[in-house]
């Protein structure tokens, strides 16, 4: 429970209707106890940290001006939202955030009414509001909508949709009001010509010492002269940032102003709840603002683990396990030693994805395209069409954004495209929005592509060899986290294309697992004396050995950690049913439904997908197989 003496304001808050009976010159006082009860709280259970103490003011601010939960707030990215939570009911509870049962890391519908849309992902909160108000205004509802976007979320082509769409409508109009949270960071430094627009704007001095010193000479801005300077104003902008582009686009303009001067943000946003139309308020922040060591270290303090608030995070000695992340990283940095033509492709993942080494040994073949996974993905393509060997290193789930490309403009030209595809099947604490559940389902129906899977740390290293050097698309689908701990040989071998490994001969049914999912079936192989297939490959499948294995087992047990729906275990079935074989088979994978958030090994348990729920599956299936086998059994 909070602490009525620290916080004595805060305490008294449940909802933004608690908030909302404070007077405006107490709010300051309000936020700053917000500030620190949420770096108490995310240093007890770790979580996403910068970009929430980044938005406290503009949190106090909308929640007090706005009636929410009836005016609509929708925010992007989710990730900003733990202030949010806090003054919405889940004050008491934001300390289980990210566990299992807990408050969910981003918006989410069913969990509060005051979370307006769910996202996880980046740059939908414009699309998502614009939506909403043009629903009410068609009801003839005037409840007001704003978005607030921010953390990099505005250098993805479809906030750039949705400014367009909204500022080009004319009958009627959308009310509705975008804030821009400009902080210059999303997980890393913001890139691209968005940005540079935005920072020659907000750095002008000349600009900023023209509309201030005007306000100051001119007075009352009813005045006529004030009206006809204000007119001017855009010719003004115009002189520093390229065709004053929001205004262009039709949104009526505001800012840029600090997003820490509480006053300041809430004599801004009252004029324009007044107003109609599109409007956009331009706001800058510091993300980390008021934790000196997150202002300082904003990319280290994006997401953090439990820490000691006096201390901040501290390195634990020892050697650490390399993650799957870290096993591509030190690969990528090796194959482009070895091939010049390698290129280096991330949508603003650098760190998530392992290209830190990559981007500092290598700059001049690296390329952070920003918040644009549609971009990366045909980008690639457009290099591969010159003979460069581009690699787009990916999340599973961001990996669906840009579908369309990898299926029209790689699949079907057959590009020599390799796409490393972190974070595959359970993700684990950051919910549904970012689990690869999904991505043997959607890569194995693409023609052309080879889907690999692997099973181990140096697994992993060989089919990203593989991958490369084949002549054509091919993707390596690995797991969020470490593996079972297989020491990686530093040399660039490959692997044969759609050849399984026979782990283990046994006798009667036969395992044939996926990925990650191969350690646990191993064991479950090895109590019950069954055969063990590591299949490595998704597609091709190794076709020979399925075969041959038909004749001799009385069953089959496909294993993987993604959906049955469409996966690796489908494809077995199709085979064996395209060769008139019928042969029962078990199919074992993640559910067909969203997951909700909780850790890895949770949530694989609640899958049925590790040891103890595979040997479950397997001898409810087969009862008789708790006898043990019998001595003569053979391949």
């Amino acid at each position: 429970m909070i602490d009525p003496q620290r916080y004595p304001r805060l305490s008294r808050i449940q909802v933004p209707a608690d908030l909302r009976q404070f007077g405006e010159d107490e709010l300051p006082a309000i936020a700053e106890e917000l500030r620190a009860y949420l770096i108490e709280q995310v240093a007890l259970v770790g979580g996403h940290f910068g970009a929430g103490l980044g938005v406290i003011e503009l949190t106090v601010a909308l929640h007090w001006l706005f009636e929410t939960p009836v005016d609509r707030l929708v925010w992007d990215v989710g990730h900003q939202c733990y202030p949010h939570k806090i003054l919405t009911g889940r004050r008491d509870e934001i300390h289980t955030v990210k566990q299992k049962d807990g408050v969910a890391p981003f918006p989410k519908r069913e969990e509060s009414e005051y979370d307006t849309f769910g996202v996880g992902h980046s740059s939908t909160s414009i699309s998502a509001a614009l939506g909403m108000a043009i629903a009410l205004q068609r009801a003839g509802d005037e409840r007001k909508v704003v978005a607030v976007i921010g953390d990099g979320a505005m250098t993805a082509g479809m906030a750039f949709e949705a400014l367009a769409h909204a500022g080009g409508m004319t009958d009627p109009e959308p009310n509705l009001l975008v804030i821009l949270n400009d902080n210059q960071m999303s997980i890393s430094e913001n890139v691209g010509g968005v940005t540079k627009m935005l920072g020659r704007l907000t750095g002008s001095r000349t600009l900023n010492a023209l509309r201030e010193g005007g306000k100051k000479l001119l007075g009352d801005k009813r005045k006529p002269a004030a009206k006809f300077v204000r007119r001017w104003e855009e010719h003004w902008k115009g002189m520093f940032v390229p065709s004053t582009f929001f205004e262009e686009v039709g949104f009526h303009y505001t800012g840029p102003i600090d997003g820490h001067d509480l006053p300041a943000l809430l004599g801004a946003m009252k004029t324009l709840k007044t107003l109609k139309g599109p409007q956009l308020l331009h706001i800058i922040t510091t993300k980390g603002k008021g934790y000196e060591l997150a202002e300082g270290d904003q990319i280290g303090y994006h997401a953090v683990g439990p820490f000691d608030p006096e201390k901040g995070l501290v390195s634990k000695p020892g050697a650490k396990k390399p993650t799957y992340t870290d096993v591509f990283g030190e690969w990528l940095c090796d194959m482009a030693a070895a091939d010049d033509k390698l290129l280096g492709i991330t949508p603003a993942m650098r760190e998530g994805s392992g290209l830190v080494r990559f981007s500092k040994e290598y700059p001049a073949r690296y390329f952070d395209v920003a918040i644009a996974e549609q971009h990366a993905v045909t980008l690639a393509a457009g290099m591969a069409c010159e003979g460069a060997k581009p690699v787009v290193a990916i999340y599973s789930t961001f990996l669906q954004r840009g579908y369309d490309q990898l299926v029209h403009d790689v699949a079907i030209q057959n590009l020599d495209v390799l796409f490393a595809i972190d974070r595959g099947g359970v993700v684990g604490p950051d919910g549904a929005t970012h689990a690869g559940n999904l991505d043997l389902s959607y890569l194995r129906c693409v023609p052309n592509m080879v889907v690999m899977a692997p099973a181990d740390e140096d697994e992993c290293r060989k089919m990203l060899s593989t991958g490369h050097r084949y002549e054509g698309p091919a993707a390596v689908r690995y797991p969020r986290g470490t593996g079972p701990g297989v020491p990686v040989q530093p040399n660039l071998d490959t692997l044969p294309i759609g050849k399984a490994e026979l782990r283990r001969s046994g006798s009667r049914i036969a395992l044939l697992a996926f990925g990650a999912i191969v350690p646990a079936a191993e064991a479950v192989a090895a109590e019950l004396g069954l055969t063990l297939v590591n299949m490595r490959f998704v597609k091709p499948l190794d076709r020979a050995l399925i075969l041959e294995l038909a004749k001799s087992h009385r069953g089959f047990v496909t294993l993987e950690d993604n959906v049955v729906a469409g996966g690796a275990g489908s494809g077995v079935a199709e085979l064996l049913a395209a060769e008139g074989i019928a042969l029962p088979i078990l199919h074992l994978g993640l559910p067909d439904e969203f997951q909700h958030h909780a850790s890895r090994e949770q949530l694989l348990a609640e899958a049925g997908l590790d040891a103890a729920g595979i040997r479950g599956a397997v001898l409810a299936r087969w009862p008789e197989l708790r006898e043990a086998p019998p001595r003569s059994a053979a391949l």
